[in-house]
C-alpha cells in the first residue's frame, strides 16, 4: 500500500518528481523566510504552476490542503525540526520529531513524511538522535502505509567557515544514503556531491530506493538546470528544491522550467526561456 502513496508523487509521463521545499520556517533561521515571508501568496504561485508536490510543515499543510478539487500538487510534510541551520552551531543541538507523526500525515492527507539525518563531524549525539527519529517513524509509517522519505545531510565540520555547510564529499554521501536505506527509507533526499559524473554511486548505494537531488543554496538559472540535467543522467528520480524556486524572482518561470527538463527532456537553453525573469 505504500506504493500506492508513492505513484501519487512521481509524474506519470516522466516517472519523475519535482518536490518543491517551502518547510524553512519550520528552523528559526531569518534569512529562510526571503521569498515565503507570505506564506499565502507563495503557496497561491506554487499551486498555479504545479509541480508534483510541495513540502510543508504541520503549521502550513493547510494551505495546500484547504484547497478545493483533486487537482493540486501532494503534500509532502517535514516531520522533524533542528537548530543546525545558522551561521554557527549552537552550544546544544537537536533534531525533534513532530508526535504521532504518520498519524498526522494521515489526517494531513499527505503523501509523504520527510525526516532529517545529520551527519555533522564531532556531533554524534545529534546523529544518534536522527537514528532513533527514522527508526521510530518508519515504525509509525509502516502502519499507516505513509511513504518515508529520510534526508542525509552530510555537513562540513563548525570551523570549516560556518555551520550550514554541505560536504559533497561522494565517499561520505554514499554512505549515509546507504544507512538511511537500511533504516527503511521508501525515499531518499540526497545532496549532489562535487563530481556531478560521480553520482550514479549515490544511486548505486540506494539499491532500488528512488534518489531526490537536493537543491541547496541559490545558485544562477543555468547552473541550477544543468545541474538538474546531469544528476537526471546519473540516474536521480527527481529533485528537492527549496530557496531556487521560493527565492527566485519568478517562482513560477523556475518552476515551469525544472518541470520541462524533468518531464519533457528539455534542453538547458529551451528550459531557460520559460522563465520570464532573470533571477
Amino acid at each position: 500500500m505504500i506504493q500506492y502513496k508513492i505513484n501519487r508523487l512521481f509524474n506519470p509521463r516522466s516517472g519523475r518528481l519535482l518536490d518543491v521545499a517551502v518547510d524553512h520556517g519550520f528552523f528559526g533561521e531569518p534569512s529562510f523566510l526571503d521569498g515565503i515571508a507570505d506564506m499565502t501568496a507563495a503557496i497561491d504561485t506554487l499551486v498555479d504552476a504545479a509541480p508534483d508536490a510541495i513540502q510543508l510543515t504541520i503549521g502550513q499543510a493547510r494551505l495546500l490542503q484547504s484547497r478545493p478539487g483533486r487537482f493540486k500538487p501532494s503534500l509532502v510534510l517535514r516531520s522533524d525540526v533542528a537548530n543546525v541551520y545558522g551561521a554557527e552551531l549552537p552550544e546544544r543541538v537537536f533534531s525533534i520529531p513532530i508526535e504521532n507523526a504518520a498519524e498526522t500525515a494521515a489526517q494531513l492527507d499527505a503523501t509523504c513524511l520527510v525526516v532529517n539525518i545529520f551527519d555533522i563531524p564531532g556531533q554524534p549525539e545529534l546523529k544518534e538522535q536522527c537514528i532513533r527519529n527514522v527508526l521510530k517513524l518508519r515504525s509509525e509509517c509502516t502502519k499507516l502505509a505513509i511513504p518515508l522519505m529520510v534526508e542525509p545531510l552530510v555537513m562540513r565540520a563548525n570551523n570549516s567557515g560556518g555551520a550550514y555547510l554541505v560536504d559533497g564529499d561522494i565517499e561520505r554521501i554514499t554512505s549515509l544514503v546507504r544507512q538511511a536505506v537500511e533504516l527503511g527509507a521508501d525515499l531518499i533526499k540526497a545532496d549532489p556531491s562535487d563530481e556531478i559524473g560521480e553520482y550514479h554511486r549515490v544511486v548505486e548505494v540506494a539499491s532500488g530506493i528512488p534518489v531526490l537531488v537536493r537543491g541547496g543554496g541559490r545558485v544562477a538559472d543555468d547552473v541550477l538546470l544543468q545541474r538538474t540535467t546531469d544528476v537526471l543522467a546519473q540516474g536521480a528520480s527527481g529533485i528537492v528544491y527549496g530557496r531556487n524556486i521560493i527565492q527566485h524572482s519568478d517562482p513560477a518561470g523556475i518552476t515551469n522550467a525544472l518541470m520541462a527538463v524533468l518531464h519533457d527532456g528539455a534542453s538547458v537553453e529551451q528550459a531557460l526561456t520559460l522563465i520570464g525573469v532573470a533571477a
